[in-house]
């Protein structure tokens, strides 16, 4: 961390002594305030709920800018990773740092490729499951018990057991993720292709059967692996903060992603664009594009409770830079599929259009983000709603991993411990039952 020529001075109104506290620079982005010796000096905390203002680590991996709606991983813009690199390079990137040569990336593809392949015996394990479950509580199931197969890489602590623990976590999660959706529609298990290209091979185990194969469509398979691109990082989020704190106890990495990927479930993370989905359906239920004023209506209407998935950003007040992508995206697979006429897609343009020239949502900046447009996708390739969260963590767990690894090399880290305000009971004393009022 850079030193800043600036510090700050905490005063205090009751005659306290005055603080003063350290400010180091980032490269880019807001300087912080050093505060780690606070309670020590002071025998104060923080108070900041959902930590919007504190920064809970120093990190070289991802940036965002949410003013000027800019990404960057490792400094590289998103905009010209999703147009110039796939997926598996993106995963070099994020995780050695710097994008790879022509040499580096064909070791790194074999190395991927070669380790596609899970233990025979995680099918028994899914047998356990319901066929209805989500594909979320299945996939929780399955990270967390890859620790249970690969005991010689779950010592977080050593650096070639987190290097075997990345490589075998980013190559079996598409397979674990296909492997979940054919237990789902009870279809039996397709095999990875070691010739095929990392979205090429999910989507054919997820498509194909043993009496058809299938044939990935390049648009396509393009359109999968921008998907995963855009989804690979994205700063210090609910589920990467989560990796962190978990990881911070020193618990072995597959246990770490488990629980990234069940804080990644939630809708207001993760599922995001499968509620986006559920609305458009809900709002073609009711009538479809003819209904779609009614619905705006409700929306404008603080009293109706009635939410627009998919548009705004918690972090980006300007337009996703990733929805820009993944809007281009979206017309080509529609377009190449033929499903502009589908009801519910033009439901999903029309709504579009609405926010975009609308000026309550305009003046709102409640631009469509990169939910609603990976959402339309991936209903359009063929993935059913209920896996497109599972999808999500399949690409975010790239980001995890490094973010776990930056931590653990980080020789300022310790076991995450969060303080509270507490406003509970003063100490009491325990009365006979008999005095209990």
């Amino acid at each position: 961390m850079t030193p800043s020529d600036v510090k700050a001075t905490l005063s205090f109104s009751d005659g306290s002594p005055n603080m003063e506290l350290p400010i180091y620079k980032g490269s880019i982005g807001p300087d912080v305030i050093d505060i780690r010796k606070l309670y020590a000096q002071t025998g104060k905390f923080t108070y900041d709920p959902g930590f919007l203002s504190t920064a809970s680590c120093n990190s070289t991996i991802t940036y965002i800018d949410g003013d000027k709606g800019e990404l960057l991983y490792r400094g590289y813009p998103i905009e010209q990773l999703a147009e110039k690199c796939d997926f598996l390079d993106t995963c070099y990137l994020l995780l050695k740092g710097d994008l790879p040569n022509a040499a580096q990336q064909k070791d790194f593809h074999k190395l991927v490729t070669n380790h596609t392949m899970v233990n025979e015996q995680m099918q028994f394990f899914l047998r356990g499951f319901r066929r209805d479950a989500h594909p979320m509580a299945v996939m929780t199931g399955l990270v967390g018990a890859l620790s249970a197969f690969y005991h010689d890489s779950t010592d977080i602590n050593n650096a070639q057991h987190r290097e075997v623990a990345a490589i075998r976590l980013i190559a079996k999660m598409p397979t674990l993720v296909a492997m979940a959706y054919k237990y789902g529609v009870g279809q039996p298990f397709i095999y990875p292709r070691n010739e095929l290209s990392y979205s090429a091979n999910f989507m054919r185990m997820m498509f194909a059967t043993p009496c058809e194969e299938y044939v990935p469509n390049d648009v396509l398979v393009r359109a999968l692996d921008r998907i995963f691109i855009l989804h690979a990082d994205h700063e210090q989020n609910a589920s990467t903060s989560t990796v962190r704190l978990c990881g911070s106890s020193g618990t072995n990495p597959f246990a770490a992603i488990a629980a990234g990927v069940a804080c990644l479930w939630g809708p207001a993370h993760g599922g995001a664009n499968e509620a986006a989905l559920n609305m458009l359906e809900d709002i073609q239920r009711n009538g479809g594009v003819e209904k779609i004023g009614e619905f705006i209506k409700q929306v404008k209407d603080k009293n109706s409770n009635v939410k627009l998935m998919g548009f705004g950003h918690r972090v980006y007040k300007n337009y996703d830079p990733r929805a820009k992508l993944m809007r281009e995206t979206c017309h080509e697979v529609l377009t190449a599929l033929g499903l502009h006429n589908d009801p519910l897609f033009k439901l999903a343009m029309a709504l579009e259009k609405i926010a975009l020239e609308d000026e309550y949502f305009v003046a709102r900046k409640l631009y469509p983000n990169v939910d609603f447009y990976s959402g339309i996708v991936q209903r359009a390739i063929g993935i059913p709603v209920q896996l497109f969260t599972a999808i999500f963590a399949l690409a975010r767990t790239v980001g995890w991993i490094a973010q776990l690894n930056e931590m653990i090399a980080d020789p300022e880290y310790k076991i995450g411990r969060p303080r509270q305000l507490y406003a509970g009971s003063p100490r009491r004393d325990v009365k006979p039952i008999a005095q209990r009022g």
